[in-house]
C-alpha cells in the first residue's frame, strides 16, 4: 500500500487510517459530522496526494488533449482549468478529470487515484499516432485541499498572492507558505470555497504546518476522505467508480455540458448520436421522504414495486439531517418532483427526485 508524504504525520494527529485506491489514507480524525461542518462553516485542510498528475508538452500537447477528452481545452488560456472526462471507445468513461493549462504548450492532467495507471495507459495509446510529450509526476507532488467559507481569509497571510482574486477553475502559480512556485487552483471539490495547493512532496510537510498554523485562529481542523464524500455528495457532484465508471456515458451521467462537438474525440460519433436520441436511463438525485440511509447498490423502485435503477452513491446529509443519493433510473422515472421507494432491506422507504445541489449556502 502507497503511503503519502504525510501518512506519518496523519498518524500522529490520531486520523483512522484506511486503504483508498491502493493508499493508506486519513478517512477522518474527530468523525465525518464534525468536520464537515468545520469545512461548511470555517475552514478545513484536506489530504488529497493521492490524486494523480500527467503534464502533457510539446507543441502536440493539445492535439492529444483534445483528443481523449470530451470537453474543448482550445478554449483554455494559461491560468484557466477545466473539468472533463475521457470517454472510452464503448460509450463509458475512462475517468474525470481537470485539466490545467500551465503555459502555452505544457498541460497538467489531475487523475483519479485508483485510474493513474489505466489513464496513463489509455492516454499513451492515442500518443503513440501524435507525439506529445507525456510525463507521469503523480509519485512526485502532494495536493492539499484547503476549503470552507474562511479559507481565503485564513490562508492570506501565507502568500503575496491575492487569493480573493483567484475566480473559480482559475489558478496561479506563485509563493504560499514559504514555497516558491506552487499551484494555486480554486478548483474545490465541497461547494464551500477555497482552493487546493499542489507542491512536491519534500515541500508538504512545511506546507501543511504552516497552514494549521495560519488556520487555528479561524477554527481550522484536519479533514478525512469520509467528510470529503459527504460535503461533494451534497452538491451532487459525481465520484469516480460509484457515478460514473467505463458503463455509464456522459449524458446519462449529466455531463452533457463538458462534451463538446467542436472537434472530434475518442467515440464522438457514437455520443453525438446518443444526444440527439437520448440516453435510455439518467443519473438523478433524490431524497429520503422518511428516515433511512441509502446506499450504493440498494434497489430503486416506482410505485408498483418494479426496479427502475440503483442507487449510486447515498448518506445521511449531514448538513440537512436527511437521507440523499445519486442514482440511475430509466429515463421515464427521471423527472423532477417523481416519487420513487429506496429498497433499504425489506423496507422500501419513499424518496422525491429532487434538483441538484442538495446544499444551497444561503
Amino acid at each position: 500500500m502507497k503511503q503519502t508524504a504525510l501518512t506519518k504525520t496523519h498518524e500522529a494527529l490520531g486520523a483512522k487510517m484506511v486503504p483508498f485506491a491502493g493508499y493508506n489514507m486519513p478517512v477522518s480524525y474527530e468523525g465525518v459530522n464534525i468536520e464537515h461542518e468545520t469545512v461548511r462553516k470555517a475552514v478545513g485542510v484536506f489530504d488529497v496526494s493521492h490524486m494523480g498528475e500527467f503534464l502533457i508538452e510539446g507543441p502536440k500537447a493539445l492535439e492529444l488533449i483534445q483528443k481523449v477528452s470530451t470537453n474543448d481545452a482550445s478554449k483554455l488560456t494559461v491560468g484557466k482549468a477545466q473539468y472533463s472526462c475521457m470517454p472510452n471507445e464503448t460509450g463509458g468513461i475512462v475517468d474525470d478529470l481537470i485539466i490545467y493549462r500551465i503555459k502555452e504548450e505544457t498541460y497538467l492532467l489531475v487523475v483519479n487515484a485508483a485510474n493513474i495507471e489505466k489513464d496513463w495507459n489509455h492516454i499513451s495509446k492515442y500518443n503513440e499516432a501524435i507525439g506529445a510529450e507525456m510525463r507521469n509526476i503523480s509519485d512526485d507532488y502532494s495536493l492539499l485541499a484547503i476549503q470552507g467559507p474562511k479559507a481565503v481569509e485564513a490562508m492570506q497571510s501565507l502568500t503575496s498572492v491575492d487569493l480573493s482574486a483567484i475566480k473559480f477553475y482559475n489558478f496561479v502559480v506563485g509563493d504560499f507558505a514559504g514555497v516558491e512556485h506552487v499551484i494555486i487552483s480554486a478548483t474545490g471539490y465541497t461547494g464551500s470555497g477555497g482552493f487546493e495547493i499542489y507542491c512536491k512532496n519534500s515541500e508538504v510537510k512545511q506546507v501543511w504546518d504552516k497552514v494549521l498554523e495560519a488556520g487555528a485562529d479561524f477554527g481550522i481542523k484536519p479533514i478525512g476522505l469520509a467528510a470529503r464524500d459527504t460535503l461533494r455528495l451534497e452538491m451532487g457532484y459525481c465520484l469516480y467508480g460509484n457515478d460514473i465508471d467505463d458503463t455509464t456515458s456522459p449524458f446519462e451521467a449529466g455531463l452533457g455540458w463538458i462534451t463538446k462537438f467542436t472537434k472530434a474525440f475518442v467515440n464522438s460519433e457514437n455520443l453525438s448520436i446518443e444526444k440527439t436520441t437520448g440516453s435510455k436511463r439518467k443519473l438523478v438525485a433524490f431524497q429520503m421522504e422518511e428516515r433511512g440511509i441509502p446506499r450504493a447498490g440498494y434497489p430503486i423502485l416506482d410505485a408498483d414495486g418494479k426496479q427502475i435503477g440503483k442507487v449510486t452513491s447515498g448518506t445521511m446529509s449531514p448538513s440537512l439531517s436527511k437521507g440523499i443519493g445519486l442514482g440511475y433510473v430509466v429515463k421515464e422515472n427521471a423527472a423532477l418532483d417523481s416519487k420513487v421507494f429506496i429498497q433499504i432491506r425489506i423496507n422500501k422507504v419513499p424518496a422525491t427526485i429532487v434538483k441538484l445541489p442538495f446544499y444551497k449556502n444561503t
